[in-house]
């Protein structure tokens, strides 16, 4: 008697299990590409944002009418807002990067 269960005379089958593919190998190269133009886009919006930011000798900002000073001394909602989203879009921008890491480490 067989100790697994027996199929056919050799008790086991002629064919071997179907393999299932790893999440790596069911993501297509759309993804990638979709990554990568994403990466660029984020780049973009992250120089353009980093260039608009006053410094101490002004910047960028002042050619769009971020040049005025204010009379309170701290930052303007404009340029807290510009802080936000920057720190968001880095953030976007460093998670991309990452994932297209990850992405073609993985890809056969």
């Amino acid at each position: 008697m067989c100790e697994v269960p027996c199929r056919g005379r050799t008790g086991f089958s002629a064919r071997p299990a179907p393999r299932r593919p790893k999440v790596t190998e069911r993501v297509g190269p759309a993804v990638v590409v979709g990554f990568s133009i994403a990466l660029i886009v984020f780049s973009l919006l992250l120089l353009l944002l980093v260039l608009m930011h006053k410094g101490k000798g002004g910047g960028l900002s002042d050619m769009f009418g971020g040049g005025m000073q204010s009379s309170v001394g701290g930052s303007s909602v404009a340029e807290r807002n510009l802080d936000r989203i920057t720190v968001v879009i880095g953030l976007l921008w460093f998670a991309c990067i990452v994932a297209l890491g990850l992405l073609l480490k993985f890809q056969k």
